[in-house]
């Protein structure tokens, strides 16, 4: 089964302004979907890795998120950490769209 995905429909994309971002819910999982300045979207795990403090209650500057607590930084194109107290990347999952619908994808394992 190695390389299928699972796609899970999580927003409306009118849900989520431009330069926005939005914690949601799908299959039993927390996400945090971003649609960032250029159009494009990305969907991460909810939690800051160093603190565990909710993202979606950050900043969304550009392509990175800062984490409420700290300041920690995230690149929301690689989910590497850009800023300290970060300990570890940012996990990331691919997005795309089906007409009106966001949909985050999940490997099957």
């Amino acid at each position: 089964m190695g390389g299928e995905v699972k796609w899970l429909r999580v927003a409306a994309a009118g849900e989520v302004a431009t330069g926005s971002m939005k914690a949601v819910e799908a299959g039993g999982r927390e996400f945090i979907l971003y649609h960032l300045d250029d159009g494009s979207w990305c969907a991460s795990d909810p939690l800051c890795t160093h603190a565990a403090a909710r993202l979606a209650e950050g900043w969304l500057d550009g392509a990175t998120v800062e984490c409420p607590w700290h300041g920690g930084r995230f690149d929301l194109r690689t989910g590497a950490g850009v800023a300290g107290p970060v300990v570890e990347d940012l996990r990331l999952y691919e997005v795309r769209l089906e007409s009106d619908d966001v949909l985050v994808g999940l490997a099957v394992v």
